[in-house]
């Protein structure tokens, strides 16, 4: 045994990555890898991800873990492909999530606190939990400049360069200065409008801050009474008649002012009970079965413009629910009309829908709203008294009982359908007119120079083009303002006495905003709350020193001219915008970080929140998107395709599986699911994951303990003088290099997985390391056969170990130390695989017939292992050392196997091969024309040394016990 070369390694099997990991990672922090890797790629052409920042709030959940180890897959794999790849993280700081978390910490205390208090407790709370998630990152092996971050961090810097937060002065500044743009340039206005509102958090939501959960409501079909009809429908003289509208929201009934129908829809008169009740002809069916009516008679017909349109006289209804001072109902024309539920006639309140806003705009109605900011009935609206102070959800009952008594009511049922709710509180959202500040998306072209710019992005999955230009066809204008303490104010300075009859008589000045920009940027956002007092801001004296402070002079009203008359907005910026604004905060402003970005990266559901305000931003500042690539992925789900929330309680930590298994697996994991479909995780799949990583983490080990000896620099051996399977191995090599590295740059991280996986797995574990274990084990150590394996060997680890290293970062640094060691260099010592480059391609021809050769007899070895299997189960035979092998083939076939002489017993790892005519209990091949395995047990004795069976066994007197290879190497060894 002692004159074998059996392997050694100091690579240990084990992996034990949590404890490791965090040893790799010190390392990594003593040697300041990020800044080697960029030393290593100055002056190489840049590739810039720009990170979408995670919000600041509670530990990582395992969506942005896949996130961020998959924006760490990109750098590490493009600074290996030679690129210069900076990385600066991001954390969104401001708005309502924060504001929450707070609220509930403070409780009553809040009421008697200054806005300037509210925002230090949100400030260090959002501080906190950039610390808690920076960590969590840097746990998943996530790499950016730490030690510069540690610096700034320890040095208190009001803005980052290693990281960025939206609190930063140098960001808020540029927030305001890019809100300077939009209001200087006419974009801006201000507006009584409906807006997603959310009573519960007492703020406007943008889309992307409503979730759709399935909900119960009331679904009621109400009559309108029309008056004035006759003149456009005599056929109807004599009888009274009603619209039928349908509705799912009782409680918007007391803000109806009109009934809408379609110009071009025919609508249907019937007679119920001496009554004429008109739909729309198309739902005439569905209503009667719905309603119970049977075969109702028909009175006559008309268009909806001929109920509704010019000319003729005004068609008005008795609304539910009088209006004093707004008029009653009336019949109105709407495009937005369908057929795809209801009546035909749509219950129209303008301020309670954006359609419905839209139509009222048209016919001069007003957005009339009497819900408060709470959700319930304002009592200074002219709603019954009963409504009055009653949260509008809960009125939906009471309203439907008081039709029914009033005889308006056709029928009463309940519907389970998909309703918005606000995403924080999971609270239902209303839609509700509240005065906003909104961005246009027609003013300077907005709209058509977003859709221009997606369709110049490349995206992927190619999906992602016609769905977010779809939204972007459809979006409302953007509404920016927030009614909350936490975030970057937004600058809305108004004439008190002429913004009441002129909504736009306010500063667009850019003197306004430059002065703001400059301002915050020194002070930060507080600024606009209170002066400094040397230890922050203390509120403002009086309202003429904050005019003076935050107005500079002479900007007065643009109506009247006055400028003691002007009155400052407390609103802050929809945090969209400040997030959306992260492109210009960041890029352009060092020569190393360029503008525009080369990649975005996030999950699908950015199409309508991240992607979408960083284009609106960039096209208004730059007539182009920030990006010129965007890669989305799915979100995590259970084991049963559900959804993570910890009301199911299927929420899985990936600090805990970091701590419990390693990142590792993590990391193996998020690279071998396909992450632009949504992706299924339990501990199965962990499970098999981590089985997957022993196996790449054995081959790694296998190669490295039989490089025990090699001196790459002395013993290499060149290409054309290696044995013709290790020329084999380094052809299959080359052809997983380009894979991978055309994976790496496709961003198809589950081909990385699949094809490095079974290349360890198949094509080096069960096929050539298993061929190669005689050769290496008992060859002699210096032998031309040995070193010749020993080469390819190194070859192997150098570049599987580059190829594996953007997703196993730490087993990648791990094996590349070992092979510091074996090059004859102190392992730990400053140098890193990650401050290398992808292997190039290979220095040797390509050489497809060798490949085609081997690939048959691949075919050839695996029909030999099925019976050699069989001759196992039938216990004819123990190893398949202990075989005989005669192989029965066609002439050409024949020939074939015969090229390759000895080298066949050591393909099959068999003690003898013969070609032959097979005996009757021979394995046929069904896929192989003409093949047959015939295992025998092998004559001769079992050599001690390499166990084969030989007939030479003892040849050598000194040696009895080992045949005569052995003997010849075993000599050739002493000393």
């Amino acid at each position: 045994k002692h004159t074998l070369n059996l392997p050694k390694t100091s690579f240990p099997m084990k992996a034990d990555l949590p404890r490791r990991e965090r040893e790799i990672r010190a390392y990594w922090d003593r040697i300041d890898l990020y800044r080697r890797i960029r030393e290593a790629r100055r002056g190489r052409p840049r590739f810039v991800l720009h990170d979408g920042p995670p919000y600041a709030n509670e530990s990582i959940h395992l969506g942005q873990a896949v996130n961020k180890i998959l924006k760490d897959f990109v750098v590490r794999s493009r600074s290996m492909m030679g690129r210069d790849a900076p990385y600066v993280p991001g954390w969104d700081c401001h708005g309502l999530p924060i504001e929450h978390r707070v609220d509930r910490e403070l409780g009553p205390a809040k009421a008697g606190m200054t806005p300037l208090e509210i925002r230090a407790r949100c400030r260090a709370y959002a501080e906190h939990f950039i610390g808690v998630q920076r960590e969590e990152f840097r746990r998943l092996g996530v790499l950016w400049d730490h030690e510069a971050d540690r610096r700034e961090e320890a040095a208190g810097l009001p803005s980052r360069t290693a990281i960025y937060r939206t609190l930063d002065r140098s960001y808020e500044a540029e927030i305001v200065r890019q809100l300077g743009e939009f209001f200087s340039r006419g974009s801006v206005y201000y507006g009584d409008k409906p807006v997603h509102w959310c009573p519960s958090c007492k703020t406007a939501l943008a889309e992307a801050e409503v979730e759709y959960e399935e909900r119960d409501d009331p679904s009621i079909y109400v009559k309108f009474p029309a008056q004035g009809l006759e003149a456009r429908a005599p056929e109807l003289r004599g009888r009274p008649a009603s619209f039928v509208i349908w509705t799912t929201t009782p409680w918007t009934l007391p803000a109806n002012l009109a009934v809408a129908v379609h110009p071009d829809l025919r609508y249907v008169a019937v007679e119920r009970d001496g009554e004429a009740v008109i739909v729309a002809e198309g739902l005439l069916e569905q209503v009667s079965k719905d309603l119970g009516w049977e075969e109702p008679r028909r009175l006559g017909s008309r268009l909806g413009r001929e109920l509704a349109g010019e000319p003729g006289p005004v068609v008005v209804l008795d609304k539910p629910y009088p209006t004093p001072g707004l008029g009653p109902s009336r019949l109105v024309l709407a495009r937005h009309v369908t057929l795809e539920a209801g009546t035909g006639s749509v219950h129209t309140a303008p301020g309670h829908g954006a359609e419905d806003f839209h139509t009222g705009q048209e016919y001069g109605l007003p957005p009339f709203n009497p819900v408060g900011d709470d959700g319930t009935f304002l009592p200074d609206r002219v709603v019954p008294d009963w409504l009055k102070g009653v949260f509008v959800l809960d009125a939906n009952g009471p309203i439907v009982e008081d039709l029914a008594r009033r005889g308006l009511l056709l029928k009463a049922d309940t519907v389970r359908h998909s309703y918005p709710h606000c995403w924080r509180c999971r609270s239902p959202v209303l839609f509700r007119a509240t005065p906003q500040w909104f961005i246009s998306m027609e003013a300077g072209g907005l709209r058509q120079k977003a859709l221009r710019a997606i369709h110049e992005t490349r995206w992927i999955p190619a999906s992602g083009e016609p769905r977010i230009a779809q939204m972007m066809e459809t979006r409302p204008d953007w509404c920016i303002s927030r009614q909350r303490s936490w975030g970057v104010p937004l600058p809305a300075v108004v004439c008190s006495r002429c913004i009441a009859g002129d909504p736009q008589a306010f500063l667009r000045d850019r003197a306004l905003f430059e002065h703001l920009e400059r301002l915050f940027l020194e002070e930060g956002s507080d600024a606009w709350f209170g002066a400094p007092d040397g230890r922050g801001h203390r509120p403002y004296a009086s309202r003429e020193q904050r005019l003076h402070r935050l107005v500079p002079e002479p900007l007065a009203c643009p109506r009247c001219g006055k400028r003691d008359r002007l009155d400052i907005h407390d609103h802050i910026v929809d945090v969209w915008f400040e997030s959306g604004v992260s492109h210009s905060a960041v890029l352009g402003r060092r020569a190393e970080l360029p503008w525009p970005s080369d990649l975005y990266l996030e999950g699908h559901d950015q199409y309508r929140g991240w992607f979408h305000s960083s284009l609106l931003v960039a096209v208004h500042d730059r007539d182009r998107a920030p990006y010129r690539e965007v890669v989305t992925h799915g979100f995590v789900l259970d084991s049963e395709g559900r959804k993570m929330s910890k009301s199911l309680g299927n929420v899985v930590s990936p600090i805990e599986v970091a701590d419990r298994r390693g990142a590792e697996i993590l990391r193996l994991w998020v690279s071998m699911v396909d992450f632009v479909e949504d992706m299924p995780i339990s501990e199965e799949a962990l499970d098999r994951i981590a089985e997957a990583y022993r196996k790449i983490r054995n081959t790694f080990r296998y190669l490295l303990g039989n490089l025990s000896g090699f001196r790459p620099q002395t013993d290499r051996v060149p290409y054309a003088e290696m044995e013709e399977i290790d020329r084999w191995a380094l052809q299959r090599l080359e052809q997983l290099r380009r894979r991978l590295v055309a994976a790496y740059e496709a961003h198809q991280y589950h081909v990385v997985y699949h094809a490095l996986y079974k290349f360890c797995a198949v094509t080096l574990s069960a096929v050539y390391l298993d061929i190669l274990k005689d050769r290496l084990y008992t060859a002699p150590k210096r032998s031309r056969a040995r070193r010749s394996a020993q080469t390819v060997l190194h070859r192997l680890a150098r570049d599987l170990s580059r190829l594996a290293a953007p997703v196993l970062c730490f087993t990648a640094e791990e094996v590349w130390q070992e092979l510091e060691g074996i090059e004859g260099r102190p392992r730990w010592d400053g140098a890193s695989v990650h401050a290398e480059e992808f292997p190039g391609p290979a220095e040797i021809p390509e050489d497809r017939d060798l490949l085609e050769r081997w690939e048959r007899l691949m075919d050839v070895r695996e029909e030999a292992a099925k019976a050699l299997e069989a001759a196992r189960r039938e216990k004819r035979i123990g190893s398949s050392l202990e075989a005989s092998v005669r192989i029965e083939a066609p002439e050409a076939l024949a020939r074939f196997l015969s090229s390759f002489g000895p080298a066949l017993e050591t393909v099959l790892i068999a003690s003898e091969v013969e070609l032959g005519p097979a005996g009757e209990g021979a394995h046929r091949s069904d896929r192989i024309e003409g093949l047959a395995v015939e295992v025998r047990r092998a004559e001769g004795a079992k050599c001690a040394r390499c166990w084969r069976y030989t007939r030479d066994v003892g040849s050598d007197p000194a040696l009895p016990e080992v045949c005569a290879r052995c003997a010849a190497a075993v000599r050739e060894a002493a000393p």
